[in-house]
């Protein structure tokens, strides 16, 4: 290149040359080459366009775009010369902000350099990047000729900017590809979920040797994993002849994300193998991986290694990766404390935690998480994420008013009309006992898809509305939209909650035979749970044995309530024993053998179960209810007798249990599960938490407003039939959502009749 520099510019203008060669290629003397440019550049006497071109490329390449616009001002202003088709492609990469891309566009139609494919190129790169991409797309219909990159940025534009149906259009008009185009390409298939093209664009790779690009098949990869077509992700990795830590990640990724940790785990020990580094990325797929596999003594080493890195305090996407993977694990509060560590912290940080929180179960601490996220102000601005997250734990908190609060912000933003936000809103109602405010969201929300149908029926099943949940199956069928697995788990399930046993059996055929889905345990599981709340436990027994599946814990333990419900000891046992098998540590199972006893009258079974849950180091989960009460959640624990105004709960609660009495109310010690005289059986049934919930309602509200309660465990008998009684009594209506459905308390009748 030197030997072009005519002679005549002197060895200033030869020095400052190789200078600008020694500062795009130098890095460690970036400083003291950039001052040698600077210094032979300005004792260059007679600068001519070339020398001008080449200080604002140098510019470029060191990053220094603010200069490089400030040399290229300096140019057009005080040099007097005419720019050439050079100039403009250099200026216009140093620009990061539209309206300098603007001037500088205006500059290039004035000296007549628009229509150069480079210059129009560039342009088009500059609004892909910047503007309005329909700016870009006007101007590349507008070029007389197209090179492969201008085709590749406007493609790339289009990708980058969320338009993936859009490129996939233009692209119908493309003859020929590189290896550019076709990762644009995969990538616009990939968003739009347009798979076949996918496969399409695959085998034209093939066709003419691009598939063996690295980069090619690294996308290819990418593709194919977000199909879940982890067959089509294998083949392509196989045949890779040269690999790169992104193949490694990817093909990790891709098994990670179908939900394959042990595959995963498998190829990152292969890939250590190999003498392959892991990077950041490679972290943040171990830490999911190890969170889908349980291993909590391998994910305190995937933490201590990136402390190690210096990557946690570093990348914040790896703090939040670990925040992550100890919400998965259940443990919050590591999940809480390494939250706490991050240096700083993002909407995905704060997102992460709060559904950590929900996701475990502690609604109100996601709710605490998330009010806290507010306080930041301006720093931290909730995105769809946000709401996802904390609307559920609304849900879970029966935290109405907070919920409507959230309503009111997506009002204004809009984002209420998002199908997830949407959804997430609706299902807020619905599990709030709003179900008509449910149903209105639901109609507003695009119902293209199967997500805010299944959510509808769940909450209509969820109040023991199974015959309009069998309603709106048929109307989203007859919209078109096709049912998936989870539908008709939330269909069996609201089957099951009404004692619609044949409509059951009929969705469960329908599953398989019309729309192909093999069942899942859950499926069978509400199948189970379908046959012993209508008392059919032989048939559910029967249908147990019949499984292709092997039983786990949900199947039992759904037969073995029912043998709770219906008395059945002797199968009861049976069920309790698979029940221990498969899941010897869940406290829930032990309790729920133990009430089965009791009720029985079998107090040496009872005795036995508790001591082996002693043994094992269970303790009982411990029964509460809570209300909202002048925007102020109160919580009661069954026996509390700390509350302040526990005096004046308990003599409205025994006035109320005289006038039951009277009409006809018999205390059923069935449900007291310890063996003490009658006296103290009543003095327990009185304290239950739902019962001083109800008391506590009755006094502080208004006469005759709706009293609305959440429980964590299933309502007992005896308490379902004194809420019947107080209902009628004083006049009001009393909504209980306990652990398995909404109850609906009026003039003395339940809406579940008495079925759940």
């Amino acid at each position: 290149m030197l030997r072009l520099i005519p002679t005549s510019k002197g060895r200033s203008f030869t020095g400052f040359l190789q200078s600008i060669r020694e500062l795009s290629s130098t890095t460690n003397a970036l400083q003291d080459s950039w001052r040698n440019a600077r210094h032979a550049f300005d004792h260059i006497k007679n600068r001519d366009v070339y020398a001008w071109n080449a200080m604002v490329s140098g510019y470029v390449r060191v990053g220094n775009s603010s200069e490089a616009i400030r040399c290229f001002s300096l140019f057009m202003v005080k040099s007097g010369l005419r720019p050439d088709y050079r100039t403009f492609p250099s200026v216009l990469k140093a620009c990061r902000y539209l309206i300098d891309g603007l001037k500088i566009h205006c500059l290039a139609l004035k000296f007549g350099f628009v229509w150069d494919v480079f210059v129009a190129a560039s342009l088009v790169h500059l609004y892909c990047r910047y503007g309005p991409v329909a700016n870009a797309r006007r101007l590349f219909d507008e070029m007389p000729f197209r090179d492969m990159g201008t085709w590749n940025a406007m493609l790339s534009g289009y990708c980058q900017s969320g338009n993936a149906k859009d490129a996939l259009t233009l692209s119908n008009e493309l003859k020929v590809m590189d290896a550019v185009t076709i990762v644009s390409l995969l990538s616009a298939c990939t968003e739009s979920g347009d798979f076949t093209r996918g496969v399409m664009i695959h085998l034209y790779s093939i066709k003419h040797g691009l598939d063996s690009e690295l980069f090619v098949s690294n996308k290819l990869i990418d593709m194919y994993a977000e199909s879940c077509n982890l067959k089509g992700c294998q083949k392509v990795f196989d045949w890779m002849i040269v690999r790169d830590l992104i193949s490694w990640n990817s093909i990790i990724k891709a098994y990670e994300l179908n939900e394959q940790p042990l595959r995963a785990l498998w190829l990152f020990q292969e890939m250590r193998l190999n003498r392959v580094q892991p990077d950041r990325l490679t972290l943040i797929s171990l830490a999911s991986i190890l969170a889908q596999l349980g291993d909590i003594l391998a994910g305190r080493s995937v933490q201590g290694f990136t402390l190690r890195k210096g990557w946690f305090l570093e990348d914040i996407t790896v703090g939040n990766a670990v925040v992550d993977m100890y919400a998965k694990l259940g443990l919050v509060d590591s999940a809480r404390a390494v939250f706490n560590l991050l240096p700083s912290k993002d909407v995905i940080s704060w997102n992460t935690i709060i559904s950590g929180y929900a996701q475990n179960g502690f609604a109100s601490e996601a709710i605490e998480m998330y009010n806290m996220m507010e306080e930041e102000g301006g720093e931290i601005t909730a995105n769809q994420g946000t709401w996802v997250s904390v609307l559920p734990a609304c849900s879970q908190a029966g935290a109405l008013r907070q919920g409507m609060k959230i309503h009111g912000r997506l009002l204004k933003n809009g984002l209420y009309l998002d199908v997830f936000v949407g959804t997430s809103l609706a299902d807020m109602y619905g599990k709030c006992g709003r179900l008509d405010d449910a149903l209105s969201l639901f109609y507003q929300i695009p119902r293209v898809n199967s997500v805010p149908w299944n959510t509808l029926i769940a909450c209509h099943g969820l109040h023991g509305h199974g015959e309009k949940a069998m309603m709106l199956f048929r109307e989203m069928l007859d919209e078109g939209v096709k049912p998936d697995h989870i539908t008709f788990v939330t269909l069996l399930s609201a089957c099951s909650h009404s004692g619609l046993v044949d409509e059951g059996k009929w969705c469960f055929e329908l599953m398989q035979a019309d729309y192909g889905i093999t069942p899942s345990l859950k499926h069978y599981g509400c199948m189970v749970d379908l046959f012993g709340r209508a008392g059919q436990l032989e048939t559910a027994f029967n249908f147990i044995k019949t499984m292709p599946l092997q039983p786990d814990a949900s199947i039992w333990g759904a037969l073995l309530s029912a043998c709770r419900v219906h008395g059945n000891a002797d199968l009861g046992k049976i069920a309790s024993e698979h029940l221990f098998e498969v899941e010897p540590e869940h406290v829930g199972y032990h309790v729920l053998l133990s009430n089965m006893y009791a009720s029985a009258g079998k107090w040496e079974g009872v005795d036995e179960i508790r001591s082996i849950a002693r043994g094992k180091g269970l303790r009982k989960t411990p029964g509460w209810s809570s209300m909202e009460v002048n925007n102020k959640v109160e919580v009661f624990y069954t026996g509390n007798q700390t509350h302040p105004m526990y005096e004046e709960i308990y003599k409205e609660l025994t006035m109320l249990h005289s006038k039951m009495k009277m009409i006809g109310y018999v205390p059923d010690h069935r449900f007291v599960l310890q063996d003490v005289e009658d006296d103290e059986k009543e003095h327990i049934l009185m304290s239950h938490s739902e019962r001083l919930a109800i008391g506590f309602g009755l006094i502080a509200t208004p006469p005759k407003t709706t009293i609305q309660i959440f429980k964590n465990l299933r309502v007992c008998g005896d308490c379902h039939s004194v809420t019947k009684f107080i209902s009628r009594i004083t006049e009001r209506e009393i909504i209980v959502r306990d652990s398995n459905r909404f109850h609906h308390f009026k003039n003395g009748v339940c809406s579940c009749g008495d079925y759940w």
